[in-house]
């Protein structure tokens, strides 16, 4: 392949490869520290010795690779604060009761019932020491949200973050790992005492802009709805638009546009270069107006949450604006690869970030595929010219991110063309007119006219978007979708790809294997996925028992028709386990598998005359029952106590069974209950 030809893209992988074995096999930070000072060494004498007939030299290149692949490791344990001696994990702390001092670091979505922080420890008892916690502060009357930058006090207790309690269940505490975010604390406004909150970084800053621009928009009269939208677009926030529109933009296949990316960025650059166009008449101009350029898009990547899209992006198109200034041919593939080199430089963990795999892999789907789809046919007359780029460039975009998105979120917007043929042609509008209306906000001079036509531009957007979104059976949802089936869908792609380009019948070849493979990746799940199991979940305030049997699964349960529809445990086992038929039945007092009888005891506690044995009991509703007398009298394997009962009957329960010695199973701190 010829774009490995190119130093920069074969360095990249290396980076990745030391990331990717840093993250997976975590070797000792000290030895692969030695052997990279070592690698780096070696490499250097061959230079110096070899410089001017270094391709001749044997082994140069290989040792380089594996300098770079030693870089990653390094790079990813630099950045590991576990790692470092300061770090509040790695601090002997003799009280569970703890004086925290910390300073809000970046503000996340709320849920129902908290408003949620990530912040960075400056104390603990006194001791300086460093990392980050989730905090989850208790929603006041009043709707106070703490500012980016203020500095906090609280005696609390360190919560460990729970892991999934359900199979297949999102796993919140991995994706908290990833921004190394391993406690957490839940407070009441009235525990916390705020020893500061003025900004003191540039991120406390970009907030306090941000609270600025609401507060002017809010008193211009936009609404909130617009509001969340517009938050969005221009300033990278998600966290405020309303849930049910975020459903609509990702059923509807349009939710790239909510996060900034390359799209955003690139019509900022248009918008830019236009207005410092007069610059390019001065002496100076050709590097004046590059520099403002990349200064205003890093200003705009700060002020929007420098998240790993806004920050991909606006990396790639730093290098385009000055490698266009120099006249300077840019090879995208080389820049792309150059700004995936310096951010993970920065960020390693940006690697396993969903959005910065989905930005870059959008991107190499765009260049790749879009010149391969206009050439087919290109129109002759500009009103069919623009829809049909828009077109190829999204099916182009939807190629590149299709197999992960599928691996992720398991489902794939049938109408995503025509949602981004209407949303995209307006988007430049959209942000254009967006920047003057916050301009305007912050000069106090936006007039109701320009609020009420910006609003109603915003509101018909929604508007459409509701509209392709409840066209439901054009939403395929709950497509399982394996890592292997990512890894043969992108194989087949690249090849497919190389086949084009070169005719040639060796790429047409590994091309085909690689569609056999993913034939095969079919029947291997289907055959895995083959066996009974009984699973007893934890859900809270109910009871959910599943019989599974080969493809089928049968649920007993007490939920009402409102919590049935908007559940996702058993959506999410039935993705993860292939299921086919989900069929739903009450709840039973007795259960069998496999031989072994379960039986469960409700709110009545009634259990007496039994004319068998049961293996294993499980208790739910919270019965009133004399669990000593139960043991003696039934004997069984096990106790187990569902998400439904009453947390004191279950701390009871508890030490009864340690009393007894038998094993008890809480599903709310075990997790689901599984026989197979």
């Amino acid at each position: 392949m010829k774009l490995l030809n190119f130093i920069v893209i074969k360095l990249t992988i290396c980076l990745v490869i030391g990331i990717v074995i840093a993250h997976y096999f975590k070797p000792n930070h000290y030895i692969s520290l030695n052997c990279t000072i070592g690698l780096i060494t070696i490499v250097s004498i061959l230079w110096l010795a070899h410089r001017r007939k270094i391709d001749r030299t044997p082994y140069f290149s290989l040792l380089a690779y594996l300098s770079m692949i030693a870089v990653g490791i390094n790079t990813y344990n630099i950045h590991n604060e576990k790692l470092q001696p300061q770090h509040y994990t790695n601090t002997k702390l003799n009280t569970s009761l703890k004086s925290v001092t910390f300073k809000i670091k970046e503000r996340l979505k709320s849920d129902i019932y908290n408003d949620k922080y990530i912040v960075s420890l400056l104390s603990i008892n006194k001791k300086n020491v460093s990392g980050k916690l989730l905090i989850n502060v208790k929603h006041d009357s009043l709707g106070h949200k703490l500012p980016v930058d203020a500095i906090l006090f609280t005696s609390v207790e360190l919560q460990s973050i729970q892991k999934p309690l359900n199979p297949y269940q999102f796993d919140y505490s991995a994706y908290l790992e990833l921004k190394q975010v391993y406690h957490q604390l839940y407070l009441d406004s009235k525990d916390l005492l705020q020893l500061s909150d003025e900004p003191t970084t540039i991120y406390g800053y970009a907030d306090k802009l941000r609270t600025e621009i609401n507060q002017k928009l809010i008193k211009a009269g936009f609404k909130d709805d617009v509001l969340g939208i517009i938050n969005a677009l221009l300033l990278g926030q998600r966290q405020t638009i309303d849930k049910t529109i975020y459903n609509n933009y990702v059923n509807s296949g349009t939710i790239h546009i909510l996060a900034v990316s390359g799209l955003h960025v690139g019509i900022i650059l248009l918008i830019l270069n236009f207005l410092l166009k007069p610059l390019l008449y001065f002496k100076y101009g050709n590097i004046l107006r590059p520099l403002i350029i990349v200064i205003l898009l890093w200003l705009f990547a700060i002020i929007a949450g420098l998240s790993p899209s806004v920050t991909r992006a606006v990396t790639m198109f730093s290098i385009i604006s000055v490698a266009m200034h120099l006249k300077r041919p840019a090879n995208i593939y080389n820049t792309l690869a150059i700004s995936a080199f310096f951010i993970l430089l920065i960020k390693p963990t940006f690697l396993f970030e969903v959005g910065f795999q989905m930005s870059y892999l959008a991107v190499l789907g765009i260049v790749s595929f879009q010149p391969i789809f206009y050439k087919l046919w290109q129109p002759k007359y500009w009103i069919l010219d623009k829809p049909w780029q828009i077109l190829t460039v999204t099916l182009a975009a939807q190629i590149g991110v299709a197999p992960i998105s599928l691996f992720y979120f398991h489902q794939f917007p049938g109408l995503f063309f025509i949602s981004n043929l209407v949303v995209i042609p307006f988007l430049g509008l959209i942000l254009g007119f967006g920047l003057i209306v916050i301009v305007l906000a912050l000069s106090n001079t936006l007039h109701p006219t320009v609020v009420n036509i910006y609003s109603f531009i915003i509101d018909s957007l929604n508007g459409f978007i509701a509209w392709v979104a409840q066209f439901e059976d054009f939403l395929f949802r709950d497509i399982p979708f394996s890592l292997i089936q990512v890894i043969c869908s992108y194989a087949i792609v690249i090849t497919f790809l190389q086949a084009y380009k070169t005719k040639a019948f060796k790429w047409v070849s590994i091309c085909l294997i690689g569609i056999i493979g993913f034939q095969c990746t079919f029947i291997y799940n289907n055959f895995k996925k083959q066996n009974d199991a009984f699973i007893i979940f934890n859900k809270s305030r109910y009871t959910m028992i599943g019989f599974k049997h080969k493809h089928k699964l049968t649920v007993h349960h007490n939920l009402d028709s409102l919590k049935q529809v908007t559940d996702h445990i058993i959506r999410n086992y039935k993705v993860g386990e292939r299921i086919n038929e989900v069929i739903v039945d009450r709840l039973e007092y007795v259960y069998q598998f496999n031989g072994e009888t379960i039986l469960a005891i409700d709110s009545s506690g009634a259990y007496k005359g039994l004319s068998f044995k049961p293996d294993y009991i499980l208790l739910h509703n919270s019965p009133r029952i004399n669990l000593n007398r139960l043991i003696d009298s039934l004997n069984p394997k096990i106790i187990i106590a569902d998400a439904s009962n009453f947390k004191t009957y279950v701390k009871r329960w508890k030490l009864t069974c340690r009393h007894k010695k038998i094993p008890f199973h809480y599903t709310n701190e075990k997790g689901a209950f599984m026989l197979d």
